[in-house]
């Protein structure tokens, strides 16, 4: 069967909504299991919370230099060899007996996803023309995505109630079927790559550390001193700095900076972050106020909020029609608006609301993520020449990393900030609604972003960008076999 053919394109497809569907089935599940592990394993709170961070740093910190390295020694080479590492490295959590080779465990998986998921999404942009067929296969994929990360929450309980353990046991055993998958439907194909291959090394070191310190100094910012975070800040932006200067100096720069000439590629990716970090603090805080205040077990909770992982059902059946009918650009600010709303209608948030008083911003929660991640992803990726969708895909996952970090750390300071020392309900309640605040600003803030699409382009399909002068002219992906 030719791998243009649509069955194997499709195939394709269900192979690399496989994976994502791992990494966010992965970061769910553990997020439950985390007090079951630091019983299990005598960690204290701060230790647990280098678990966490362990993770973020190698996912956020690596996924540019992941998104590159797709581009230039090839998207499947990347996509199988790190899938290997990410199921070898579950594995190793799973048999952890220490706190440190836990975080170690983790840290490497993080790096492997970074490698793995811009891969994966540089497979379908280059695999799919750009077109309806391309849209519909990316709104499949950021669905599955979303459903993931919801399945997760509901499955990491039951396992956590069986065994911790088998919160990284179970991704092991997905990972190696969509693995058997990958070396049978990822075809081997003749890519498009730059004249240059050499990997820029001082580039790739500086913008690494320098996320990774970014990452870092926001994830710990509610965990200690203003100074500490004031200098981890401070240095990354003076890292920032450095990198912006030696891509403009070398010959193969790992980000070719004329991308961010495009408007909407940057508006885009800053949509991308205030959606993440909306809705990421929202959901932060949703599940403390409902164990935390109200009592709710962990299963109880996974299910009250399951709603919202609708959008894995509305992703590729209902958005494709309203991109096809309206455009990305109206479609991701009704997006945007709807979460504006289901904030807002959370705000006042009281200490014995029911489960239907609660369900209007679940509900319009799951719609507005479904009708903004993916068209963002399709507007990140349109009109990049085929050379740099890989590094494109890592600036989107970049985006979301760093957004969802953002998120949870300005939530968790208000909400701190907010509750103080006292531990009564009324002041528990006080400092959810005034953190409630920060996902509120979040949507309107990408509102906004996403209205200035509208006004320039008219939020109606357009043609794609026009590839940079010089750029040649690139063969469909899937037709020249290796």
């Amino acid at each position: 069967m030719p791998a243009s053919s649509p069955s194997r394109s499709w195939g394709l497809l269900l192979v690399l909504c496989g994976a994502i569907f791992l990494e966010g089935i992965d970061i769910a599940m553990f997020n439950v299991a985390l007090p079951a592990i630091r019983d299990d394993l005598g960690m204290s709170t701060s230790s647990l919370q280098w678990v966490m961070s362990a993770y973020v740093l190698g996912y956020g910190g690596f996924m540019l230099l992941g998104g590159r390295a797709a581009d230039l020694f090839g998207r499947r080479r990347m996509f199988v060899a790190w899938l290997v590492v990410f199921l070898l490295f579950s594995g190793l959590g799973g048999l952890a007996t220490e706190g440190w080779l836990l975080i170690l465990a983790r840290f490497v998986t993080g790096i492997s996803a970074a490698f793995m998921t811009p891969a994966g999404l540089s497979i379908i942009t280059t695999t799919f023309e750009e077109g309806p067929r391309r849209n519909r296969a990316l709104l499949i994929y950021s669905g599955t995505a979303a459903g993931g990360f919801s399945c997760g929450l509901v499955i990491g309980g039951f396992l956590t109630a069986i065994d911790w353990r088998w919160v990284f046991f179970a991704p092991v055993l997905l990972a190696a079927v969509i693995l058997v998958g990958a070396l049978t439907l990822v075809p081997k194909v003749v890519e498009s790559r730059p004249a240059d291959r050499r990997l820029d090394v001082a580039g790739a070191i500086t913008v690494t550390a320098a996320i990774i310190l970014l990452v870092l100094g926001v994830e710990r910012a509610t965990h200690t001193g203003a100074g500490w975070t004031v200098a981890t800040v401070g240095a990354s932006l003076a890292l920032f700095a450095v990198f912006v200067l030696v891509e403009r100096r070398t010959a193969a720069p790992l980000l070719r900076l004329g991308l961010l000439r495009s408007g909407p590629l940057v508006r885009a990716n800053l949509t991308a972050l205030l959606l993440l970090g909306g809705f990421y603090g929202f959901q932060f805080l949703a599940v403390l106020y409902l164990q935390e205040l109200r009592g709710w077990s962990t299963l109880e909770t996974s299910f009250a909020m399951l709603v919202i992982g609708a959008d894995a059902v509305l992703s590729p059946t209902v958005v494709p029609r309203l991109v096809e009918r309206f455009g990305n650009a109206r479609v991701i600010l009704t997006g945007m608006l709807l979460a504006a709303v289901a904030y807002a209608l959370f705000l006042p948030v009281g200490a014995d609301w029911t489960y239907l008083a609660m369900l209007p911003s679940f509900v319009l929660l799951s719609l507005s993520f479904a009708m903004a991640y993916g068209p963002l992803t399709i507007v990140a990726t349109e009109g990049v020449p085929e050379e740099d969708q890989g590094v494109a895909g890592g600036l989107l996952y970049t985006s979301f990393q760093f957004g969802a970090a953002l998120g949870l750390s300005a939530v968790t300071a208000v909400n701190v900030a907010a509750t103080g020392d006292d531990g009564s309900p009324a002041a528990l309640l006080d400092g959810y609604r005034a953190a409630l605040v920060v996902p509120l600003v979040c949507a309107l803030l990408a509102a906004g972003l996403a209205a200035v699409g509208v006004l320039t382009r008219g939020g109606r399909p357009g043609p794609a960008a026009p590839a940079p002068a010089g750029t040649p002219p690139q063969a469909p992906v899937a037709e020249v076999a290796r």
